[in-house]
This record gives structure tokens, sequence and C-alpha cells, in this order.
């Protein structure tokens, strides 16, 4: 008795194993899901889902809601792209909310606009309700010299044409900041910019800064614009102390020429000072040579003895008292 009662037990488990694994295989509820809901699949289909590693319910729910919602789609198209890596769910509600809001968007673009990484569910939001992007300051000086900072609001509605290979908000933002800096450089005066702050959103807008972008720009607005720097008294102080430096430096070129030069002048003096100290020294020998050959007698030695005496008492008087004073104490320190 107690092993008929196992055996039972056992039978039962297996059973309740095997039709779970037949319901898992076969999804006769999904089936009979899709059957009310108007949408044409076979048990078969579904079984070959599973073996294809594609999900039943992703597939079946998603064509019930594109059906209930009026839409046509194929399943097989639906199994390519979610094989291929992309989100059927937002494809499909991508899809069935441009067709509510009277978008134009086919299922190929779609499932071309998932699979280059953009959310198209969320880009038909965006054509829908725009977005409103803030720009980071922007810094530009005017022909006055007078630095002003910008903050500007963009209203932007995706472009559903463009998602597929169009530049993002990055690019967006670069375009209007540079048309910006170009806006307020062009004004003669800083007081006219903050004036009409107006006149550089009309002149960046007309721009066309849209162009090969996956957005479409509405509007341009300049939120916030602060008074900066005085850069061109900036720039005129760096340019004076700049030619003060270069006139320093060459003032300091002047004067180390003009030490190398009297440097040279004291070299040349004592070169020509040694030189007469040297030719001074030989007037003994020539003398003394004179003597031995009878060219200078003993009479002509004593006459240009007194003609250098004469010559001595002649500069010594011709000098300052100062002179005199200073030849006296360089005579008694000798002495």
């Amino acid at each position: 008795m107690d092993q008929q009662l196992g055996l039972l037990i056992v039978i039962g488990i297996i059973s309740l194993f095997g039709l779970w694994v037949i319901f898992y295989i076969i999804p006769v509820g999904l089936w009979f899901n899709a059957l009310v809901s108007g949408v044409n699949i076979s048990l078969v289909q579904l079984i070959f889902m599973r073996w294809r590693k594609v999900p039943p319910q992703i597939i079946v729910r998603n064509l019930i809601a594109a059906t209930k919602a009026g839409l046509k789609l194929n399943r097989n198209e639906l199994e390519a792209h979610f094989l291929a890596g992309g989100h059927v769910n937002s494809v499909v509600s991508a899809l069935i909310s441009a067709d509510k809001a009277n978008i134009n968007l086919d299922f190929k673009t779609a499932t071309a606009i998932d699979l280059a990484g953009r959310d198209v569910f969320l880009a038909v939001q965006m054509s829908v309700n725009p977005k409103v992007i803030d720009t980071p300051p922007v810094a530009a000086v005017a022909k006055d010299g007078i630095q002003l900072i910008a903050k500007a609001r963009v209203t932007v509605r995706a472009n559903i044409k463009q998602l597929v290979g169009g530049a993002g908000e990055e690019t967006i933002l670069a375009r209007v900041g540079e048309g910006i800096v170009t806006s307020i450089g062009s004004a003669i005066s800083h007081k006219s910019v903050l004036e009409n702050p107006d006149s550089i959103s009309k002149l960046v807008l007309a721009k066309g800064l849209d162009s090969g972008t996956a957005f479409e720009i509405l509007s341009i607005d300049i939120a916030d614009i602060d008074v900066g720097k005085n850069i061109g008294a900036q720039l005129q102080m760096d340019q004076a102390n700049a030619d003060k430096n270069i006139a320093q430096a060459k003032a300091e070129e002047r004067r180390a020429m003009a030490v190398a030069n009297e440097q040279e002048m004291k070299a040349k003096s004592q070169e020509a000072r040694a030189k007469v100290i040297e030719a001074e020294a030989e007037i003994p020998l020539a003398m003394a040579e004179s003597f031995r050959s009878g060219n200078l007698g003993i009479m002509d030695y004593y006459k240009m003895q007194n003609i250098k005496a004469d010559t001595d008492m002649r500069e010594s008087i011709s000098k300052p008292i100062s002179m005199k004073h200073k030849t006296e104490d360089k005579d008694s320190s000798k002495s």
C-alpha cells in the first residue's frame, strides 16, 4: 500500500513537470490571448520563437498593442529587429505615439533610429513636446573692450528625418555659443547689447544652426547677461608692461655694451702704458750706447736733464692746487 502511494506521488510529480514543460514550450495562454485580440499567430510559430531564442511574450504583446492601435506590423520584422539587438517595446511605442500625433514615422525608420543608439520613443515625445536646453555661460568681448557673459535657453524639437546620422545636443550648444560670441563681438558697445539682448537671439537664430543636426531649433532666448572684466584696458596694461620690459632690456643691453667698451678702453690704455714704460726702460740703454759710441757727450746729457727739469716745473706750475697736494701726498707716501 505504501509503495503504491509512493508510486502515485512520483507519477503525479512527473506529470506536473511534464505539463509545465509542455505549457512552457507551447504557450497556450499566450496564443489564446493573441487569438482573442485579433492577432493571427499559430502555436507552431510560438514554439519556433522559443527555439530561435526570441521571447514570445515580447513579440505577441507588441503585436497586440499595435493591432489595438490600428497599426499593422509584421511578426518576422519584429523578430528580426529583436535578434539584431533592437528594443521592440520602444519601437512599437514610438510608432503608436507617432501615429496618434500625426507624425510620419514608418517601421523601417523607427528601427533604424533604434539601432543607431537613439531612443526613438523619446524622440517622438520630443517632437510633440519640445525640449529646452540651457547653454553654459558664454563669455565674449564687445568692440569697446568690455566682456559680457551670456546664458541662453534653446528650445529644440526632434527632427525625425535627421535622427540617423544627425549631430546631437553638443553640436547645438557649440553652434549657439559660437553665434553668441560673434554677435557680441560685432557690437560696437556693450551697452547696446545690454539694452537689446534680443538682437543676439535674432542674429543667432538667423544663422540656421540646426543644419545637419537631429534637432530643429524653435527659439533662442537670452536668459541672463552679466558684465565681466574690462579686457581692453587689461590688454593695454599688459602691452604697456611688455613695452616697459622691452625698454629695460634694451637699456640693460646698452649699459652692458658701455661697460664692455669701457673695459676695452682701459685694457687698451694699460697696453699703451705698458708700451710707454717699456720704451722708457730702453732710454737708459740707448743713452749708454750713445755714450759708448761717442754720439752723445756729457754736455748734451746735462742739457737734456735741464730741459726735463724745466718741463717738470712748468707742468707743476700749470696743475691746480688740489692736484699739487695730491702729487705731494703721493711723493710723501713714496718717501
